[in-house]
């Protein structure tokens, strides 16, 4: 897909993907970035960051668009994580009303379509989420920390098939594994707390597995990994984490590195 570098929008969710997607944006010839921003998810610092910003509720997409419309944006990004109890406790406007009454269900995979639906009814593109980003996903083999043996390879390619049929059946992108069994499978509660819940039952030396979904629509919901990550790992008791090469991106990477290092979290990537 090309990209027009006169003018990008961001959908800017929680994070450091969104100030992670403005350095490479700039360093790729941008000249304008706008930002549509949500209460209570995106760092107020991004406005610094952008040449114009405004500010939403989760649920007003008919303003979100009047905006980018506004801003004469054909192309947009979506960069950064909305909380799961953002996306299904939505006040919706009246478009938003509309493009809920057409889903059959509803998902994160259902929700961003739908809106990347409306947005292109008014000639703005969604343009993948790796968007200059490319180089922040993994080949596979060892990433960061310390190497791991023989046994925790096996249980990273246990949880890589059971997370890969998981997320098939758009339950979630996450497991936790513990010498070949299922400590706990991402749904509804997000990543953090299913990494927690499955690193209790483990009692530590447990191992996180985060894979795309089959088909993954690489405009939305793209796997992502970050310094926090790390952190919430060692913290739950999991001391492994293992991504999808290619298909993963690993935001905040030398901080990665440095906390892996410090807390002796292994990171490594599977096809």
């Amino acid at each position: 897909m090309s990209v027009d570098l006169s003018s990008i929008a961001l959908i800017a969710g929680n994070g450091i993907y969104p100030e992670t997607f403005v350095t490479a944006a700039r360093k790729a010839g941008v000249g304008r970035l706008v930002a549509a921003a949500f209460q209570n998810e995106t760092k107020p610092e991004l406005a610094g960051q952008v040449d114009a910003i405004e500010w939403f509720r989760v649920g007003q997409l008919g303003k979100m668009i009047a905006f980018l419309k506004r801003q004469n944006i054909c192309q947009a990004v979506m960069v950064g994580q909305i909380a799961p109890k953002n996306l299904f406790d939505l006040r919706p406007d009246f478009r938003t009303l509309l493009m809920l009454a057409r889903l059959k269900k509803r998902n994160a995979e259902t929700l961003f379509g739908g809106i990347a639906d409306e947005m292109a009814k008014d000639g703005i593109t969604l343009l993948p989420a790796t968007t200059f980003l490319e180089h922040l996903m993994p080949v596979a083999g060892h990433v960061a920390g310390p190497p791991i043996k023989k046994r925790r390879w096996e249980d990273a390619q246990y949880g890589f098939s059971i997370a890969k049929e998981s997320s098939r059946l758009d339950i979630g992108q996450t497991v936790v594994v513990k010498n070949g069994t299922v400590l706990a499978v991402e749904a509804f509660e997000g990543t953090n707390e299913a990494v927690k819940r499955g690193g209790s039952l483990g009692r530590g030396g447990a191992t996180m597995v985060k894979v795309a979904k089959p088909n993954q629509d690489m405009r939305f919901d793209v796997p992502v990994i970050g310094p926090d990550t790390i952190r919430n790992a060692s913290a739950a008791g999991v001391d492994v984490i293992a991504v999808e090469a290619g298909m993963t991106l690993l935001l905040g990477f030398d901080e990665l590195q440095k906390e892996c290092k410090t807390l002796k979290i292994s990171v490594v990537a599977l096809t």
